[in-house]
């Protein structure tokens, strides 16, 4: 149980994280700092990065959840409501993630391969707003998961 808890909240960390400091801290630099051709192939090279740690986080969240679900706490039947609302959650960010991987990023990757600035500033905010919606959950999942069986 240590283990999977450590792979979990080891993953939560990379992944919100991750979000929180590209949302907060590098997204406002760069749109300050720099002009569209330049920010924009900057996040495509960040975002080659960080996706990698994200599909990482995410199979091992599902592994590490799901085996203390089932395997340490007897199985969805024997866990708390927040557990079942944290699981819900975060599979629904998964699923926010893999529709940003799969279309708006692949989406910048191409306009930037072919430096067409005005699509890629658009799929750009697509992806931020989506980011912004993951941390908001992300967030919200953690708070979850820290207070919820408190609140049982």
């Amino acid at each position: 149980m240590a283990l999977a808890i450590t792979l979990h909240l080891l993953s939560v960390v990379i992944w919100v994280g991750g979000m929180f400091f590209a949302y907060m801290a590098l997204r406002p630099v760069a749109g300050n700092l720099l002009e569209p051709p330049v920010r924009l192939t900057l996040w495509v090279a960040v975002f080659k990065r960080f996706f990698v740690w994200v599909w990482i986080a995410i199979v091992t969240l599902l592994v590490s959840g799901l085996w203390m679900i089932f395997a340490e706490l007897g199985g969805m039947a024997n866990i708390g409501y927040h557990i079942h609302i944290m699981l819900a959650l975060g599979i629904f960010m998964m699923l926010l993630f893999m529709h940003v991987f799969f279309g708006p990023y692949r989406r910048l990757q191409y306009a930037v391969i072919e430096s067409n600035w005005e699509t890629a500033g658009e799929k750009l905010n697509q992806i931020r707003v989506l980011i912004k919606t993951n941390l908001i959950l992300g967030l919200l999942i953690i708070t979850i998961a820290t207070v919820g069986r408190y609140l049982s």
